[in-house]
């Protein structure tokens, strides 16, 4: 069939997929909306965006308004578009009523759960912290609420005991452009979501990142996989925060937090957690039981 004539909105680079598959197939890219350049790094340097980035490399043009709601101007640039859709990915901001109904066949999001499990911000990232065994890509029609349309297409993806979240978002970036270009290929049927099973994926924030080792190992193996690469795990370690950028599950039993034995296993509220890379202030990672060899009295500490 012949491209269709489309907009992008997208951000990060699990929106950059998706514009490079829309690109290659043919269709019409007239626009590609993504957030203005941020200050970034150690130097503060504005950067672009993931998109920004993949948009200049095809020489699609780019718009980075700060605000679409009670834009006027930009309301009635985006309807002059004359657009058969426009695709969504992990844009960042809220489309108003007046772009959502601008398009001949609407805005069509790509969503990274089986909706309507974990509407919102970081559905990745809480989808394995809860211990789900599965999750997905959902293809929706916008509608005003949050993540509430209807469905068009989905497909599902496991999710197994050593699933992290950079792997896992990868797969689903990928899935991800595959549905979109079948649901543009194909106009499924629409599908309305059940009202049962709702939840929502909070928005990550470094609160995210204590581990509070009252709780059990299994919990908190789920939160060090979910967290990686931001906001990242941490716990006190001699009045020092300290990363746990990989950790196990293991057998083991004591006061929570105490150091039961060289391998930097840490007692849990149930069961022990094994440090297996971690990484100290202004230092490099290492292996958990090489942080402990220079630690000598490490069987008085805990963590906290």
């Amino acid at each position: 069939m012949a491209g269709l004539r489309l907009a992008f909105f997208g951000s990060p680079a699990f929106a950059v997929p998706a514009l490079r598959a829309l690109a290659a197939a043919g269709h019409d890219i007239v626009a590609v909306y993504t957030q203005p350049p941020r200050p970034a790094h150690r130097g503060q340097a504005l950067t672009r965006s993931a998109v920004h980035e993949a948009a200049d490399a095809l020489d699609l043009p780019v718009r980075t308004p700060d605000r679409l709601k009670r834009n006027a101007e930009e309301h009635a640039y985006f309807a002059a578009l004359s657009l058969d859709a426009a695709v969504v990915a992990a844009y960042g901001l809220i489309l108003p009523p007046a772009m959502l109904d601008a398009p001949r066949r609407g805005c069509l999001n790509i969503h990274a759960s089986l909706l309507p499990r974990w509407r919102g911000a970081a559905p990745i990232h809480r989808a394995i912290e809860a211990g789900d065994s599965e999750t997905g890509i959902t293809i929706m029609r916008m509608a005003e609420g949050l993540d509430t349309g209807p469905m068009l297409l989905r497909a599902v993806v496991p999710i197994g005991p050593h699933t992290k979240t950079p792997a896992l978002h990868d797969e689903l970036a990928a899935l991800g452009a595959t549905l979109i270009l079948q649901t543009l290929d194909h106009d499924p049927p629409e599908i309305p979501q059940p009202e049962a099973g709702v939840t929502y994926a909070a928005k990550l924030t470094r609160a995210d990142s204590p581990l509070d080792f009252t709780r059990d190992a299994a919990s908190l193996d789920r939160q060090v996989r979910a967290m990686v690469p931001w906001p990242g795990c941490t716990a006190v370690f001699r009045g020092e925060v300290l990363k746990i950028l990989a950790a196990a599950p293991v057998e083991g039993n004591g006061e929570p937090g105490a150091i039961l034995d060289a391998a930097f296993t840490a007692a849990c509220g149930r069961c022990a957690l094994r440090l297996t890379r971690v990484q100290r202030p202004g230092r490099a990672a290492t292996s958990g039981s090489e942080f402990l060899r220079g630690v000598a009295d490490w069987q008085e500490l805990r963590l906290t």
